[in-house]
């Protein structure tokens, strides 16, 4: 019965939110904070399948916005264009007993019961495939794949050993894939950013490095890339990092630090793992430190982030390039008021679909953590 309660309020809630602005610009809230049993949505993904199905992919936490809160992960999908959604399932399970990462403990972070899934990631395979990617305790990373649009997904398979291959180098005790999305090279290789971390610092995710897991055998092994940011002075706590394909065949890590040049850093590999460039910032992208992301559509390439031009996440908006990254242009806000993450991605039909955290601020003060799907045309871009 309360499961049923539960799918009946998120369809409400789907359909009371379409369509907002007009038919250029359509949203719908798919996540709304202390509601289904949780406190907070936070790290939205979200990508289209082969045959046009959406996938949006979410941490759900039940008590509030830490990191190492008691977390789930739960998935909605989309057969209509994203006009009416699938009620949300958790998607996150591992068998045996769970313990918590020691960084954790040491950190005060959490409570000793709460396990916390993190760092979503999907990849959408051109085989018609998704490719699903998650962390358990920032300490353990887990695949799984589904074949029939992401209604079901195989069993979970642990690679945390792709992670350890890193430990010769540097010796991570915190983990992390993505968030957001993947990609898939034209060559085939499936391609994921990661970040790891010593969790000496802050909540225990400072320090960090980050850098690329990929496969070329449709997701069956995984494999460590080179470190693409290390941790400098110039370059401060590079972490959360998304990736496209270039033109010319080429990889771009564009990557979130603590830089107080507060621009994104750029990096780029011809395979996407091995022999990255030297790290610079891209001037034309301001950086709040926050998870941002990169797709490509057609000829262009499209960015989002909070343009807030300061550290406040607020002015969520696209921007594109038509030059593969070298230059960008501010193209239109999506969310004037208080934002965060976000992830984009294209639909057959030629829709961006853009998921991202909304936080509406609450009478009493504190802050509700929503998660807001808009859905517009490229037409909508070029006409402010």
């Amino acid at each position: 019965m309360a499961v049923a309660r539960l799918a009946l309020l998120f369809s409400v809630l789907a359909l009371r939110a379409l369509p907002a602005v007009g038919p250029a610009f359509e949203t719908s809230r798919l996540f709304e904070g202390g509601t289904g049993g949780y406190a907070v949505y936070r790290i939205p993904g979200i990508v289209v399948t082969k045959r046009g199905t959406i996938l949006a992919y979410t941490e759900a936490r039940r008590t509030g916005s830490g990191d190492w809160d008691s977390i789930d992960i739960l998935l909605r999908r989309s057969t209509d264009g994203g006009a009416t959604f699938s009620p949300p399932r958790v998607i996150s399970h591992v068998p045996g007993r769970i313990e918590r990462n020691p960084v954790a403990i040491e950190r005060k972070q959490g409570k000793p019961n709460e396990i916390t899934f993190n760092n979503p990631v999907a990849i959408a395979d051109t085989s018609g495939a998704v490719h699903f990617l998650f962390c358990l305790e920032y300490m353990r990373a887990f695949y799984m794949r589904s074949d029939n649009d992401g209604l079901t997904f195989s069993s979970q398979r642990e690679i945390t050993s792709t992670f350890n291959e890193f430990r010769p180098e540097y010796a991570w005790r915190v983990l992390a894939t993505g968030p957001g999305h993947g990609i898939q090279l034209q060559n085939g290789r499936l391609l994921v950013p990661v970040w790891l971390s010593p969790g000496t610092a802050g909540n225990g995710h400072h320090p960090s490095v980050t850098a690329t897991i990929y496969s070329d055998d449709h997701g069956a092994t995984w494999h460590r890339g080179d470190i693409a940011v290390a941790n400098t002075p110039r370059y401060p706590d590079p972490n959360e990092s998304t990736a496209v394909e270039l033109a010319n065949g080429q990889v771009l890590l564009n990557v979130r630090t603590e830089a107080k040049e507060g621009r994104r850093v750029i990096v780029e590999s011809k395979d996407g793992a091995t022999q990255w460039s030297k790290p610079r910032f891209q001037e034309d992208l301001p950086d709040p430190v926050c998870f941002a992301s990169l797709i490509r559509d057609g000829r262009a390439l499209l960015f989002v982030n909070p343009a807030s031009g300061s550290r406040a996440r607020i002015n969520l908006a696209v921007r594109a390039s038509y030059d593969d990254g070298a230059h960008w242009t501010l193209k239109r806000v999506i969310e004037p008021g208080g934002t965060g993450y976000a992830d984009i991605a294209v639909s057959p039909d030629g829709t961006i679909l853009c998921f991202f955290e909304s936080t509406p601020k609450l009478p009493d003060g504190p802050l509700r953590h929503d998660e807001i799907l808009a859905r517009f045309k490229p037409d909508w871009l070029d006409h402010p």
